[in-house]
């Protein structure tokens, strides 16, 4: 199948009011979507990390009331999970589209991953582009521009990473909906391979692949 980009209305979906009203929008307009973009990704990723890639597309299956404000499509070196795994996402929330390297509440060895991070600080300042962005949690949408940050706010991030149990870190891009529905999807390809190229070498820092 051919990606043909996202629409205003993929965007909406996050208005419907209703656990099962917005699940069905959810399934019927952006999953198909996520489905397409984890087909056409998880070889790039396999070639751009070294390891086998499998695709994730939320299944929001555990919720029963609240109504989920954001989905994705996640890749993992593990066909049957990704949560507790260093991995990679796209996805939407109601204002923006994200693309990230995470690394969630979820994983284990996060000291190990936090001093791997710490120790490569000065490579990673330098070569992450000043217009990416960080998160220290994936459940809000707010973040934080890669050109905005010391080094020293950046290192504590990560010394975070390692002491706080419920710690996370993200790093990738965020595009506003406006641009995204009027970009060719060749286009929004191209962009998303550029990001994951990009947050491919905090992938291997954490693996201690490099």
């Amino acid at each position: 199948m051919e990606f043909n980009g996202f629409e205003n209305g993929d965007f909406n979906v996050f208005k419907i009011d209703g656990l099962e009203a917005r699940m069905e929008a959810l399934i019927d307009n952006i999953r198909p979507k996520l489905d397409i973009l984890g087909q056409y990704f998880t070889p790039a990723l396999t070639t751009l990390t070294g390891d086998e890639m499998f695709a994730h597309v939320a299944k929001h299956a555990r919720r029963t009331i609240n109504p989920p404000k954001d989905t994705w499509v996640a890749f993992a070196n593990n066909p049957r999970g990704y949560k507790m795994l260093p991995h990679f996402q796209i996805g939407l929330w109601e204002t923006h589209l994200f693309i990230w390297f995470a690394v969630i509440y979820e994983a284990p060895k996060k000291q190990e991953m936090a001093a791997r991070f710490t120790k490569k600080i000065t490579k990673i300042y330098k070569e992450i582009p000043k217009e990416f962005v960080w998160s220290v949690d994936h459940m809000k949408p707010n973040s934080v521009q890669h050109g905005d940050l010391s080094k020293e706010e950046l290192k504590n991030m990560f010394e975070r990473l390692g002491t706080v149990k419920k710690a996370e870190l993200l790093c990738g891009y965020e595009i506003d909906r406006e641009t995204v529905t009027k970009m060719d999807p060749e286009e929004f390809l191209q962009l998303v391979d550029h990001v994951f190229k990009k947050v491919a070498p905090l992938y291997k820092i954490v693996q201690n692949s490099k």
